[in-house]
């Protein structure tokens, strides 16, 4: 792989953010037959997908947040290295993909350490973001954000303003919120109303399913609004010949619709859209 750094220069302003969640194809939360004891055993598409999408943001010129799992990191710190290499962001996806609300504060607060952890042994020095497996800080998990707070995570990008997985009461901005450790920053992503509802047009399959020219001028309208998107994928979603298994439909839809097509759907999108890392967002720098 030839690694082009895009940090050797002062990263420009961008209007929006992009953020990769860092993952293999079969992290999936609450599914049995694909649960932690059979993991070592899968095989392995993460460095294949991560390396291609690293390409992707290349050709780009687009920097962005890459949220680790630290269990990735701690058998591929090569592939950290690259991310490095390459210019971008790097923050913690947790250790084990677990979802927050399954956990309790002690475990919560060991899963990070351990991820934080194995970040740090595959040279990343600054850790200060952090995003929940499957967005799952939420009004059965705030407690985390103080606990985020305790173990120095200045930035938070778990929380989604949609009735599935968050609440359409949250912000669909940035936004400051208090605990008593003190204050932290949150970044939703991007979601529109379309039908009635919230949509999550800003990843998993309202991103996939939504052509560039469309998202594009969403953005333009959000922006004109004066927020920033805040745009999210996987590696596994770039995957030439993802693995299948059989799902239940929910999962199945979420995991697999559209994915043929979607990484030359990114690519034209980054392209043509002004995208760099949370930290390269004006809007998005409070906690800088």
């Amino acid at each position: 792989m030839n690694v082009r750094s895009i940090g050797a220069s002062r990263p420009r302003p961008r209007a929006n953010g992009i953020t990769v969640d860092v993952e293999e194809w079969f992290h999936i939360c609450g599914f049995g037959p694909l649960s932690q004891e059979r993991w070592d055993s899968l095989p392995s598409r993460v460095v294949l997908t991560t390396r291609a999408l690293l390409e992707e943001l290349d050709r780009a010129g687009a920097r962005a947040t890459f949220f680790v799992l630290g269990w990735v990191a701690e058998r591929y710190p090569g592939l950290v290295g690259d991310i490095r290499a390459s210019g971008h962001d790097i923050g913690s996806h947790g250790h084990l993909h677990t979802r927050v609300y399954e956990l309790d504060a002690g475990t919560f607060v060991a899963d990070l350490r351990q991820s934080v952890a194995a970040l740090r042994a595959a040279g990343v020095e600054r850790i200060d973001g952090f995003r929940a497996p499957e967005w799952s800080i939420n009004d059965r998990s705030l407690w985390a954000l103080e606990c985020l707070v305790r173990e120095g995570i200045t930035l938070d990008a778990s929380m989604a303003p949609v009735r599935i997985v968050g609440s359409v009461d949250y912000p669909r901005g940035p936004h400051v919120r208090h605990t008593s450790a003190g204050p932290i920053f949150e970044v939703p992503p991007l979601v529109v109303d379309r039908f009635g509802h919230a949509m999550p047009i800003g990843w998993g399959w309202g991103l996939r399913m939504t052509s560039p020219r469309r998202m594009l001028r969403t953005i333009e309208s959000v922006n004109a609004a004066g927020l920033p998107a805040v745009l999210t994928v996987h590696p596994w979603e770039i995957d030439p010949e993802p693995p299948r298994v059989s799902l239940p439909p929910r999962l199945r839809f979420a995991h697999y619709f559209r994915l043929g097509g979607f990484r030359e759907r990114l690519a034209a999108l980054l392209s043509a859209g002004d995208f760099g890392a949370l930290s390269d967002v004006p809007a998005l720098q409070a906690s800088r």
